[in-house]
């Protein structure tokens, strides 16, 4: 497997072209399954998760032309509603093609997902919700095995815990849904919003788009083309912007999008970085000049702390004057990246959910490991603040997420190289 080599204490300055998010990429290349015409996506990130996809998409009968960060996906027919273990296990995001598979065919076998081993993540939200449309729902030899013969039917479902994906998937099915579907306490999340606006383009009526209770009104055949441009991923703005606090750097991050991540620049600005916007939020120039200061952090649906910037804000408080704690309230079992930072000299104590950070002077350079996407990049920063060269191993998990990461990290002068 590859391997990332670091040698850190860098200070990076340059620009940064922030890529399509992977998390609004992946659900809105889904949506194309609910019309017979294409669906043309811009500014798509080049990533592994976004190749699997590819295959799977294809496997039902949907015709795939790339070209650059262009993508135009066009299923005329459903040659295929089986979702395939060996595809699907390799990405959680795969569990979105069962409501657009249901909802057109009227039938969908899809495999138990796979992906990041940041907890269990269990599916039972994305089947009550379906069910709450009408499919009959069994999970037999790892499939779930769904049917709506007379097709969906418009219902009111509250979710009894807010959900990105269940909402993504129940919006999805709606759209085809006989009647009028409200979904209530609905996750408000800014890859939500963009996958509603591209269904409002392929010719869905959707209301409270940004809020928690969508109200879709379904249509009685497919949906039309469109075209929709992917928007700026979040995550990489934030953890960039985080490469250059720890490096008492100044990089200048162009094509995102500031509004997106307000809690987040709220607790940035808190440790002492100093944040400038220009072009309507459309660039963002962020540095430091001396140590950050510990700050609190606790995770929280949007328009909270984005659980996907965690291990990224962790990593600061580590290089940070005095303390900070870390609380993590959306998914279980994503601290993995602690004993990986704590090689590296980091002071980190865990209490169940939450983690005190006690700020070093100076981190080391050593082998660790990435035990996922969000983690892994909490290595590569700690890393490029680290004294001495730091070896990432199983970076796999960055290529699922992070667009040409070596090549715009050394842009701003890191040392990063890939080992075959």
């Amino acid at each position: 497997m590859d391997k990332l080599q670091i040698t850190g204490g860098q200070r990076l300055v340059g620009e940064i072209s922030i890529s399509g998010a992977k998390n609004a990429a992946l659900p809105l290349m889904i949506a194309s399954l609910l019309t017979d015409q294409t669906l043309t996506l811009r500014h798509v990130p080049h990533l592994a998760d976004i190749k699997t996809l590819t295959e799977l998409l294809m496997s039902f009968g949907t015709e795939i032309i790339r070209d650059g960060d262009e993508i135009r996906l066009t299923t005329k027919t459903l040659t295929s509603a089986h979702a395939d273990y060996e595809l699907v296990r390799k990405m959680r995001a795969s569990i979105f093609v069962l409501g657009p598979l249901l909802a057109r065919n009227g039938s969908a076998d899809v495999s138990l997902p796979g992906g990041c081993a940041i907890g269990t993540r269990p599916v039972d939200l994305h089947l009550s919700a379906l069910e709450a449309l009408g499919a009959e729902i069994v999970i037999e030899q790892g499939y779930i095995k769904a049917k709506a013969p007379h097709g969906l039917k418009a219902a009111e479902y509250i979710f009894p815990k807010v959900s990105v994906g269940a909402t993504e998937n129940m919006l999805m099915a709606a759209c085809l849904a006989d009647g009028i579907s409200h979904i209530k306490n609905a996750a408000k999340e800014p890859e939500v919003t963009d996958l509603a606006k591209c269904l409002v383009a392929m010719g869905v009526e959707i209301e409270g788009i940004g809020t928690d209770h969508l109200i879709v009104h379904g249509k009685n055949g497919l949906l039309g083309a469109a075209t929709h441009d992917v928007l700026p991923d979040r995550i990489e703005t934030g953890s960039y912007a985080i490469a250059a606090c720890m490096t008492q750097g100044e990089i200048t991050l162009t094509n995102t999008d500031y509004s997106l991540l307000s809690s987040f620049w709220s607790k940035l600005k808190q440790s002492g970085a100093h944040i400038e916007k220009r072009d309507e939020g459309k660039t963002v120039k962020v540095s430091m000049t001396g140590r950050p200061k510990g700050v609190d952090v606790m995770t929280e649906p949007h328009p909270g702390f984005p659980t996907d910037l965690q291990a990224q804000m962790m990593a600061l408080n580590t290089i940070a004057e005095g303390a900070g704690m870390v609380t993590e309230t959306i998914f279980e079992n994503r601290f993995m990246h602690v004993p990986e930072l704590c090689r590296l000299g980091a002071n980190i104590t865990v209490h169940g959910g939450s983690a005190l950070i006690r700020g070093v002077d100076q981190l080391k350079g050593a082998q660790v490991m990435a035990t996922d996407l969000r983690a892994s990049m909490a290595l590569v920063l700690a890393g490029l603040a680290a004294d001495g060269d730091t070896v990432i191993n199983r970076i796999y998990h960055l290529d699922r997420g992070y667009d040409a990461l070596e090549e715009k990290l050394s842009r701003c002068g890191a040392q990063i190289k890939r080992i075959k």
